[in-house]
């Protein structure tokens, strides 16, 4: 069962920038669409959380909240759902897979202690393949909205890192909260303010959602994107430990690659392939000790650079 719930997590992380991607090509507002996924995602989770006694109602208007939900959901997937306007699914998912390296980067700055040399190796590999990833763009198809949304992308990962960090101090001061209901909660304020930035930027138009791919789009990113996705992450969590479901980070960009040039006919380079595996293996440098750990067969927990990355697409 375990082998089973990480594989069908990787296959969901791997394919929701995919989903978007179609949602925004059908002609959904970015911002509306992110927002309508997640108020939906997070009332649904948070409802079952205090079904099950897992969550109070105090938690919806908690500070901490508000902050995550704004950090984690609200930047993140701004940025991002703004971004698929413009670069392919493929190209976004490999790019948000730096949330690692702006997570060490950021706990570095904070504490002020030097990274562990594989770390800080991880950490400039892993820019290199960012640059080495866009360079078939930077030829001469380059496109100044192209350059911002990968730019964006990775301010979103900056909003990400921040989010995780914070989040993080608030389960350490609070570990009787459940994960799950914490993330619920997030999400739907991340959600509410993805709803006023799109009525105060957007044009939406309701209507537009019940093409056969925009409703597509919406229903699968709510449904398996966030709820079974995002279950199945604090799921396995439980089962196991806390490093080995966060090791998706490895397979999903990938598989949103092939996946996009396969099905989609997004733009395939081996440029863009060899920028993708350097990226990655600035990623597993980074948390090669909590790898190395996991391979030994410790339970431990994880490292601040992978903990709580369930946030996919």
């Amino acid at each position: 069962m375990i082998a089973l719930g990480f594989i069908i997590m990787c296959l969901i992380f791997g394919t929701t920038f995919l989903a978007i991607k179609i949602g925004i090509d059908a002609g959904l507002a970015p911002f509306y669409s992110a927002s309508i996924r997640f108020i939906t995602a997070g009332g649904i989770l948070f409802l079952y959380s205090l079904w099950k006694k897992k969550a109070v109602l105090s938690l919806l208007w908690r500070k901490e909240t508000l902050l995550t939900g704004f950090l984690v959901t609200f930047g993140t997937f701004s940025t991002l759902y703004w971004a698929e306007q413009h670069i392919s699914s493929g190209l976004a998912a490999v790019l948000s897979a730096t949330g690692p390296i702006m997570i060490l980067l950021l706990q570095t700055a904070y504490t002020r202690r030097r990274a562990h040399f594989t770390s800080a190796a991880g950490c400039a590999i892993g820019f290199a393949g960012v640059f080495v990833l866009m360079l078939p763009g930077l030829q001469l198809d380059f496109s100044s909205m192209w350059l911002a949304g990968c730019l964006v992308v990775l301010l979103g990962e900056v909003c990400y890192s921040g989010g995780a960090l914070y989040s993080k101090s608030v389960m350490d001061r609070q570990p009787e909260a459940s994960p799950l209901a914490l993330n619920a909660a997030q999400m739907l304020f991340g959600g509410i303010l993805l709803l006023v930035l799109s009525l105060f930027v957007e044009q939406p138009r309701p209507g537009q959602i019940f093409s056969l791919p925009a409703l597509g789009s919406i229903l699968y990113l709510t449904v398996a994107g966030s709820m079974i996705g995002h279950s199945l992450f604090y799921w396995l969590n439980a089962k196991t430990n806390p490093v080995f479901p966060s090791t998706w980070l490895y397979i999903s960009p990938l598989i949103a690659m092939g996946l996009g040039s396969a099905v989609y006919g997004e733009a395939f380079s081996w440029i863009s392939a060899a920028g993708a595996l350097i990226i990655l293996t600035g990623i597993i440098l980074v948390n090669l000790r909590s790898l190395q750990a996991l391979l030994r067969g410790r339970k431990q927990t994880a490292s601040v650079p992978l903990q709580g990355k369930a946030e996919s697409a």
